[in-house]
């Protein structure tokens, strides 16, 4: 299977990030949990080489807790500031506004240093499509964001939405897409649903998973699904299949129903927390 994505769309986006990355003090990007590296685009480090960086591990809830430590201490010692969130959580959230203040503590004192006291922190939220940005946005924003209006030097319809009295996000980020230079990259991408279903092999993409869990989550598929995990993939996916009631019309099975069945137990979280790569 190849997975393929769309340069064109990556080469207005990253004009336009170049534009709007003047207007901010903070970049938070938005990273999933389960692939940290692959859910990122590496263009926003060079983009982004000035300004305070924040990134956040969303769905922090359905990645390893372990795996989970290990890579905000990995961009930590790249000199980022970073978090574990549920952006669905509004509780997760609670601790980011202090993160924010933390990670623009100097351009605050400086502001002080000026004269310039209570102007707001600007940040701009960016990720690749499907790591969460909306919803982070609207829970950390709240239902009532009141949107402030054009600001001097801003081109017209970019909006600052004031998320309190001490930050504003530019409401109209660039939305940069990853490289897939390295096509394992890809196949992570499609495991937590980034890629459309209807353009994989989801019964090929079902058995990578297999074989990924028995080697770094033994017992995982056994005990959920009560199969024999010493058994070549596709035995495995044919005992699934079985248990499982996956059948077609004749009482044969279906292979299909049972890969989409596992990798959407998977991405819902009911295979327990998983984490796809390591720093």
């Amino acid at each position: 299977m190849n997975y393929q994505w769309y340069p064109g769309h990556m080469t207005k986006a990253k004009r336009q990030m170049q534009e709007d990355i003047k207007l901010i003090d903070l970049i938070i990007e938005l990273t999933d949990a389960r692939i940290p590296l692959s859910s990122r685009n590496p263009d926003i480090d060079e983009l982004g080489k000035n300004k305070a960086r924040l990134v956040l591990l969303n769905k922090s809830d359905l990645a390893d807790s372990k795996i989970n430590e290990r890579w905000l201490g990995f961009f930590r010692e790249k000199g980022f500031f970073a978090a574990g969130i549920d952006s669905r959580n509004k509780g997760s959230m609670k601790t980011i506004q202090n993160t924010i203040m933390e990670a623009c503590a100097e351009k605050v004192e400086r502001d002080r240093k000026r004269g310039i006291k209570n102007r707001p922190i600007r940040a701009m939220v960016v990720g690749i499509p499907n790591v969460g940005k909306s919803t982070f946005i609207n829970t950390f924003a709240g239902k009532a964001c009141a949107k402030t209006g054009n600001k001097p030097g801003v081109t017209k319809g970019k909006q600052w939405v004031r998320l309190n009295r001490n930050a504003e996000l530019l409401d109209t980020p660039g939305i940069l897409w990853p490289k897939f230079e390295d096509q394992s990259v890809g196949e992570k991408l499609a495991m937590i649903g980034s890629i459309k279903d209807e353009i994989l092999n989801i019964e090929e993409l079902s058995l990578n998973f297999i074989i990924f869990m028995k080697a770094h989550y033994p017992g995982t598929l056994a005990e959920r699904y009560q199969v024999q995990e010493e058994k070549e993939p596709v035995r495995i996916l044919e005992e699934i299949a079985a248990l499982r009631g996956c059948k077609k019309k004749g009482n044969e099975l279906d292979y299909e129903k049972a890969a989409a069945l596992v990798i959407d137990e998977f991405r819902s979280g009911r295979l327990g927390r998983i984490s796809l790569e390591q720093p």
